[in-house]
């Protein structure tokens, strides 16, 4: 990394709707991370979201008076050569494949949800696969490049990094910590930085403790608040802020994150979104009717700067998070900063090579995890099945291997398995044949068993070649 030529950034998934808020995040820290150029990549199928995000990026960098230039492609290794940060933020499949997701586990009764569930699992097979060729250009093109991913679901992607594709420069990113920290401390009348956060867990499915600056735990004192009535200020926009029941958040004695909804409150979680799946549409369907009306505001030539719209996304503060990351790693700051890494030790109850959700403090020498400690017997017994499973999910990913795939679904708490799961799996594979290149082999038997595609609307997505 050179200090004194500026930097250059890669982002893979370069036309999100989310790029806007990275940029700010870069131009805001601009004295702390001096940029030189931004490459913004994706694939042929989002190329006119490139151009239009790609144009406003500039418009952005252009307001803020630094001399920072906007490249776009459509080829990642035009882009990779001599970068000092690559961030990811993709979706294989596009929004489309998030809702094949959601609609068929729906449709299956059981929970339709981005990253977790059947849907999680579905998301990891498509994405694993194409991240470990992105690491695989890495080594050759920019070998000491660091890789800073938020591509979902994080915790599982960033393992596959290190486990599979042996790439340890890297650091998995989620925006739901951030938000905790930022909102919780109004609850009791603190501002962010009079509080002191530990976080443990997984990516999405961590828990953390509150302390004052006196070294005194104050998690107790939210969750008085939360049984007062007050909102769960920390639950991030796409999730129904279902309250969590009092006296198990006692019992527990820390704080769930938001996506433990789906868990703690199961049948309720799958009520709300089963009737939305039945009347307004899923939550991609609604995220999509959103980015929609994103693009049109990025279109406009005098908009410089990011829509407050954008915090409807569901990922807001994610620059926050990302831009930071990177800063600290530039400048070796060692900031405390939520991310998913190698356990060390971190988490006693799972091994030293599991890839944890934890405070850390990253530098120039990447993320160094903060001990958490071991947990109670209900949280150990909920952190153990949910890594195993995901080591399954990324066994499968790999390999194609459909029995392991189907010990996946077994394992997962928002799965009922049986008959109905195997019929989820296998509408879920057939329909995301595009993307599966690894489970081909199976996808042609399951067509030719007469495996078909039953919901309407992915049926209709299917036959489009979406």
């Amino acid at each position: 990394m050179n200090h004194t030529k500026g930097l250059k950034i890669v982002t893979i998934g370069g036309g999100s709707s989310y790029t806007p808020e990275l940029m700010n995040g870069l131009i805001t820290r601009y004295d702390r991370l001096p940029v030189r150029e931004i490459w913004l990549v994706d694939v042929k199928e989002g190329e006119e979201k490139l151009k239009i995000v790609g144009a406003m990026a500039q418009r952005m960098w252009d307001k803020s008076g630094h001399d920072v230039k906007v490249h776009l492609t459509l080829d990642r290794r035009e882009a990779l050569p001599g970068a000092d940060f690559v961030t990811t933020q993709f979706r294989v499949g596009l929004l489309n494949a998030r809702i094949k997701d959601e609609r068929i586990s729906f449709s299956h009764g059981m929970l339709g949800q981005e990253t977790n569930g059947a849907g999680g699992i579905f998301k990891a097979f498509r994405t694993i696969p194409v991240i470990l060729d992105i690491v695989k250009d890495m080594k050759e093109l920019c070998p000491d490049a660091w890789l800073i991913n938020f591509t979902n679901p994080s915790g599982m992607v960033t393992e596959s990094i290190i486990r599979f594709g042996h790439w340890n420069r890297t650091i998995g990113l989620c925006n739901v910590p951030i938000n905790a920290m930022l909102n919780e401390p109004a609850m009791i009348d603190k501002k962010p930085e009079e509080l002191v956060y530990k976080f443990g867990g997984l990516d999405h499915f961590h828990w953390h403790r509150v302390f004052d600056l006196e070294g005194n735990e104050v998690t107790d004192q939210i969750i008085e608040k939360m049984a007062e009535g007050k909102k769960d200020t920390g639950v991030p926009a796409n999730i129904k802020d279902l309250p969590i029941y009092t006296d198990q958040l006692k019992n527990i004695g820390m704080l769930p994150c938001g996506y433990h909804r789906y868990y703690y409150r199961q049948a309720d979680m799958y009520e709300h979104g089963l009737n939305e799946y039945k009347t307004i549409g899923t939550r991609a369907q609604q995220v999509q009717e959103v980015e929609s009306q994103l693009f049109e505001l990025y279109k406009d030539p005098n908009l410089a700067e990011m829509p407050e719209l954008l915090k409807k996304r569901g990922g807001a503060h994610y620059s926050d998070v990302a831009c930071e990351a990177i800063c600290s790693i530039y400048n070796n700051a060692n900031e405390h900063i939520v991310c998913s890494t190698l356990n060390n030790g971190a988490l006693p109850d799972l091994p030293p090579e599991a890839v944890v959700q934890v405070s850390s403090f990253i530098g120039a020498a990447g993320a160094r995890p903060a001990a958490f400690g071991p947990l109670k017997p209900a949280e150990r017994g909920w952190l153990q099945v949910m890594w195993n499973m995901q080591q399954l999910v990324e066994d499968a990913a790999v390999t194609g291997d459909y029995g392991t795939a189907l010990q996946a679904f077994a394992i997962n708490p928002l799965i009922p398995s049986g008959d109905n799961a195997r019929a989820c799996l296998d509408e879920m594979l057939v329909a995301n044949e595009k993307y599966l290149p690894n489970f081909a082999k199976k996808i042609k038997e399951l067509k030719e068993q007469g495996v078909t595609i039953t919901d309407p609307v992915v049926r209709d997505l299917y036959e489009k070649g979406l």
